[in-house]
């Protein structure tokens, strides 16, 4: 049996490269060795600080009586979803026609063509309540595909056909201050009082949601969430949040800890005036997750091995002091091209506003190696990379939208109008489709709302925004409000789902408010004025790199470097009489 996971780019693979089950990575060869054997494929999705994935995997795939089933009746694929997210949406959206109780470990079963008949998520080695064995599962996976094709053709067909005719929606008018009034509105309606937050349990930070609602003015909410997470089980010593918490109050997190959640965390609290909190989760993110060659990990496992034994959070649940001579939880050290334009805008922004330039310096290095190393042979970029080496998993409309705003905020914070122009690059480059997808016409999911962190549609969206506030032209407001209007409709019906595309909608409701700074001492008291004020782009600028700027085609940044030791105070690009005395630097709206 040849061994196909373990040179792969993704960590979660190559965990299961010595499992006894004849795995092949997502592409055309399984497809084709499918359809050679004239079996069905086996589509196993997970990621590699899942914790239901890492028990069934020592359940099942590393049983060899299970391994000898699918090996003898099935072509075993197993996927990254962080590596490919596309596939992952794809099944999921499929998998929703077979089971409610969608997640991960994700278990799919398809035609030759790629197509889903048959799906769950976690099945044990032994039925438990309502979840049948898996080794059942399998034997009746197998016995309707060799006695009853037609009827698995025809299911996978009907699944199909009701994915592709679900993706069409018709654009809406982008909403107004009143239509999100009430969606902000609806979203407090469903806060928990007492705990903070939204909902029961499981109970997820929802950092979306929470920056609308910050754009809304709804602080008073946000607050009560932050405090109430900060200052919970949620919250690690060492200042990083996990994924999520198992009961109502914040208590018994799930262990793992994302990027994804703590770098949007970063931004929540830098907006809610918490340095506090803002500081642990950058202490998190440059001690954990930055790798060596500057991009950061996806997440930290979490299970670890104390006295020999596999331990599900046990790490954490011992005080920082004791964990120096315990062996840390692994880091995924995939270096996921979006995932990493969070963080580098995160940091950027909260070490402009902090002071903190080793902040800032991280997200120049993080920037540097994913813009260098997260590309392909024709320069594109690509979805991921591990140890300096790219995947060949194409980058997403989240990846370019993410990226390119984590490369605006950069050049915002260091003053080099280089980091905008690249900004700009990203932006302008096309997302590819999966060419395993494309190549079987399997119905690409429609893109989702705004989850754990934006989609597609609502980081393009957030990215033309920017650009626009930057004075790059008109072409790029138009281009965010066509994003928006296309999910206008599905963010109203379910706004709390809706966050990230619904901020964009605040910003393209309302004339923005752009701060520039112009002065030599970044530092110094009008600095400081500056960043203190409310304001949806801020800049603090010495004159040569404010006709860097302009010169480079940021138009609010045209003739805006006469006099050294000004502030501009610009509502919607008409800019009031610069001002030279911090105190009469507005700082409310």
């Amino acid at each position: 049996m040849s061994n196909r996971l373990a040179g792969t780019g993704s960590p979660y693979l190559r965990a299961h490269a010595d499992n006894p089950v004849d795995w092949y990575p997502w592409g055309e060869e399984a497809f084709a060795e499918a359809a050679r054997r004239d079996v069905p494929v086996l589509i196993s999705i997970g990621y590699s600080t899942c914790h239901w994935c890492h028990v069934m995997a020592r359940e099942s795939f590393q049983d060899p009586a299970t391994a000898e089933q699918l090996n003898r009746g099935f072509v075993s694929i197993k996927v990254d979803r962080e590596e490919h997210p596309q596939v992952d949406t794809a099944y999921m959206a499929a998998a929703s026609a077979f089971t409610q109780d969608l997640g991960w470990p994700l278990t799919v079963f398809a035609t030759l063509s790629g197509r889903a008949f048959h799906a769950g998520t976690y099945f044990p080695p032994v039925a438990r309540g309502q979840l049948p064995a898996f080794g059942t599962v399998l034997a009746a996976v197998r016995e309707a595909w060799t006695e009853r094709r037609a009827e698995v053709e025809g299911l996978a067909g009907a699944v199909a056909e009701a994915l592709e005719s679900s993706e069409s929606a018709d654009p809406s008018p982008v909403p107004d201050e009143a239509a999100l009034t009430a969606a902000a509105n609806e979203i407090v309606a469903r806060e928990d009082r007492r705990h903070g937050g939204f909902g029961t349990a499981p109970k997820f930070p929802v950092a979306t949601t929470l920056r609308f609602l910050q754009a809304q003015g709804r602080t008073d909410v946000v607050a009560r969430a932050l405090d109430a997470m900060a200052t919970s089980e949620l919250c690690d010593e060492d200042g990083g949040f996990f994924r999520y918490a198992t009961q109502q109050d914040w208590a018994v997190p799930h262990y793992e800890r994302m990027l994804t959640d703590n770098a949007q965390l970063l931004d929540v609290a830098i907006d809610a005036g918490r340095a506090d909190v803002a500081r642990g989760i950058a202490h998190f993110l440059l001690t954990v997750l930055q790798r060596a060659e500057g991009g950061f990990g996806a997440a930290q496992d979490s299970e670890s091995v104390i006295d020999g034994q596999r331990s599900e959070g046990g790490y954490y649940r011992r005080p920082v002091a004791e964990r120096e001579r315990l062996q840390p939880p692994a880091v995924d050290g995939k270096v996921i091209t979006g995932w990493n334009g969070l963080a580098i805008a995160a940091l950027a922004r909260a070490g402009a506003a902090l002071g903190e330039q080793s902040w800032i310096d991280a997200g120049v290095h993080a920037a540097e190696t994913v813009l260098a190393v997260n590309r392909d042979a024709a320069g594109r970029l690509v979805r991921t990379s591990l140890d300096g080496v790219p995947a060949a998993a194409v980058a997403t409309d989240a990846d370019l939208g993410l990226l390119a705003n984590g490369l605006f905020a950069l050049a915002l914070a260091t003053g080099d109008v280089r980091w905008a122009t690249r900004g700009l690059e990203v932006l302008d480059a096309d997302a590819a489709a999966d060419p395993v997808l494309a190549a079987h016409a399997i119905p690409a999911a429609a893109d989702g709302g705004d989850g754990d962190l934006p989609s597609g549609t609502s980081a393009r969206a957030a990215a033309e925004l920017t650009a626009w506030r930057l004075g790059a032209g008109e072409q790029h407001r138009e281009r965010a409000a066509a994003l928006v209007s296309a999910r206008a409709a599905q963010a109203m019906r379910q706004p709390f789902g809706s966050g990230s595309l619904l901020r964009v909608a605040a910003g393209l409701a309302r004339p923005p408010r752009q701060i520039v700074a112009v002065t030599s001492e970044p530092r110094g008291a009008l600095a400081i004025a500056a960043r203190s004020a409310e304001a949806d782009l801020t800049a603090v600028l010495a004159p040569q790199q404010v006709r860097a700027f302009a010169a480079a085609g940021f138009a609010l940044f045209d003739e805006r470097d006469g006099v050294d030791g000004v502030v501009h105070d610009c509502r919607g690009f008409v800019c009031r009489l610069p001002v030279s005395d911090p105190a009469l630097v507005p700082v409310a709206r």
